[in-house]
């Protein structure tokens, strides 16, 4: 059982390095701080995971044909389209802002949407949760044969469970990379609209070829 739990989160490892996730972990992590970021990487993999047993559960009951859970792809590719709209959007009508604050003699860059400067950032958070259990719908049937595979046609939760946390280390990890360019490279508002135009690029294209795949 050990041993097919640690294949299970090797192909949660590979799993993780889709172009949609990345592209929508990096949606999300850009301009933010580093508890912030682990923790909507963290919610994303949770969400994922989550996703993944829910509809494991519900497969092992209800005959779903191939059809559609198609849909779950197209779910998948909207989501990212809309995100990367919507990141242009804001860019597109200045309402990306940067400034600088000095908090117990440190300086900290603060980077925001909209008029109001809200250091809260809750939506975020749940909406990372909300697209990892959008995404974990992208390509379900594939997962749960792999892992239906592995576990001699038996999808449990410890089996998700080792997915989850294979999913998981590649995003927090990406997470981090993403955590690193926001504090080298965004410290102008020029380079900080020019990071969220790229994601916003990169989410269509990537949104747009899951669609036309």
């Amino acid at each position: 059982m050990e041993l097919s739990l640690l294949v299970i989160f090797w192909y949660g490892i590979l799993h993780a390095f889709g172009p949609d996730h990345l592209t929508a972990i990096a949606d999300f992590s850009i301009g933010k701080n580093k508890k912030k970021t682990l923790m909507i990487t963290t919610l994303f993999a949770i969400g994922h995971g989550v996703s993944l047993f829910l509809f494991a559960k519900l497969l092992q009951s209800v005959d779903i044909s191939d059809e559609i859970l198609a849909y779950g792809d197209m779910i998948s590719a909207t989501v990212i389209i809309a995100m990367g709209a919507y990141l242009l959007f804001m860019v597109a009508t200045d309402r990306i802002h940067l400034r600088t604050h000095t908090h117990e003699g440190k300086e900290h860059i603060h980077i925001w949407f909209g008029k109001s400067h809200e250091h809260s950032d809750k939506a975020a958070e749940s909406s990372s949760f909300t697209m990892g259990l959008l995404m974990g719908a992208g390509g379900v049937r594939g997962m749960l044969i792999t892992l239906g595979a592995v576990g001699s046609g038996n999808v449990n939760f410890m089996m998700i469970g080792a997915f989850t946390a294979g999913v998981m280390l590649i995003f927090v990890g990406f997470g981090l990379v993403i955590l690193y360019l926001n504090e080298h490279l965004l410290d102008s508002i020029r380079n900080v609209r020019r990071a969220f135009a790229t994601a916003g690029v990169i989410s269509l294209i990537v949104g747009t070829n899951i669609l036309i795949g």
